[in-house]
């Protein structure tokens, strides 16, 4: 079991090494850079050409069955689900096959409706402590099922 961390504007890049750490599990943080590499063994820094999606794509060619991907990346987590990983948003969320199809269309469904009024708002709300929370409990179960 690897964990992947799509590292760019990731929020919990030190809760998966506490909680990757605490399990013994291989940890990759991918970025374009500016990431400091980690003095843990456990965890591997790599630094990918800068460019669209760059980082995306590194992880989702490696994926595989058992593995554990942090993104809020859609399109990557849809490549992720289809290699048999499991993927978990930074707030705990996690994506599967139930509902990576959902998630892509409202995507989709949002890109459209900014695209077509330039002045609509978006952003959503803040990351909390308890999305937080939720993330180091989705985590720490995803890895004791990748671990059976």
């Amino acid at each position: 079991m690897t964990i992947y961390v799509d590292a760019d504007a990731c929020p919990v890049k030190s809760e998966v090494e506490r909680v990757g750490t605490r399990h013994g599990v291989r940890i990759v943080i991918v970025s374009n850079g500016g990431m400091r590499p980690s003095a843990n063994p456990l965890i591997e820094t790599v630094v990918v050409p800068n460019g669209p999606d760059k980082a995306d794509k590194w992880i989702a060619e490696r994926v595989g069955p058992g593995d554990v991907v942090i993104t809020g990346d859609i399109p990557l987590a849809a490549k992720c689900v289809a290699a048999g990983a499991q993927v978990l948003k930074h707030n705990g969320e996690t994506l599967s096959a139930r509902n990576i199809g959902n998630a892509l269309a409202t995507r989709d469904l949002m890109a459209d409706l900014r695209a077509a009024d330039p002045f609509l708002q978006g952003g959503g709300r803040g990351f909390t402590k308890a999305d937080r929370s939720r993330f180091l409990d989705a985590l720490d179960r995803a890895i004791r099922r990748g671990s059976r």
